[in-house]
């Protein structure tokens, strides 16, 4: 990914190329936006006591 837009492509082949990199790019994004998993269900705490064990000794 040089960050070099793929309009100026030259021949067809290479049109076609960046045509299939740009489909693939966007089903890779929609999957991945379909398989995200919101914060909250990720930053949710749960209990663990063994800490508050160790600590009373």
């Amino acid at each position: 990914m040089s960050g070099q837009d793929d309009a100026g492509a030259g021949s067809p082949g290479e049109q076609a190329e960046a045509t299939e990199r740009e489909a693939a790019r966007r089903r890779i994004l929609a999957q991945a936006e379909a398989e995200r998993i919101p914060v909250e269900e990720t930053t949710r705490a749960v209990p663990d006591r063994r800490w508050r064990h160790d600590q009373q000794g």
